[in-house]
């Protein structure tokens, strides 16, 4: 009988004073979306790895994304 184990990896805790770098790389959004939205529907793994990160916007992006929000049905 071959048992397979499974090996839990956790990475190590972070140190109190690491600062991380800043991002440093810019992208066109026109560049980016059709990447991330290709992966969302793939559900590709690698992309939940990095929903928690953040990003940098103008704000009148962000006022134009805050309106479509609001008059999507359910909001």
């Amino acid at each position: 009988m071959n048992k397979h184990l499974l090996r839990l990896y956790t990475t190590p805790p972070e140190l109190p004073n690491e600062v991380l770098p800043e991002a440093t790389v810019k992208v066109q959004l026109g560049d980016l979306l059709p990447l991330v939205a290709l992966a969302s529907r793939g559900n590709y793994a690698w992309l939940q790895d990095f929903m928690d990160e953040e990003v940098v916007i103008t704000a009148d992006l962000h006022e134009i994304l805050q309106a479509f929000r609001a008059r999507l049905p359910g909001a």
